[in-house]
């Protein structure tokens, strides 16, 4: 797991890869805001809210399991995670 996880997201580029609603694999779009438990994102088709702990997605080509990352963003940035 790199450093990825613990930097702001604002204004990167989000795919997702896997989710338990098969709408929403391949959806892709910039971030524009973040809280506890979802990721809002600009797509082609305008704003998308999505909730983080159904969701696998790739942020800078790095694989993130939204599962482990559901806290607000600023703690997130501070918390320490386990390798895998």
């Amino acid at each position: 797991m790199s450093d990825l996880i613990h930097m702001p997201w604002l204004a990167r580029r989000l795919t997702v890869l896997d989710s338990t609603d098969s709408t929403l694999i391949g959806v892709s779009g910039t971030v524009q805001d973040e809280t506890r438990r979802t990721i809002r994102v600009m797509t082609e088709n305008g704003p998308l809210t999505l909730a983080k702990d159904v969701i696998r997605f790739t942020i800078d080509d790095e694989e993130i399991d939204g599962a482990i990352v559901t806290q607000r963003p600023e703690d997130r940035i501070n918390r320490r995670y386990r390798r895998t």
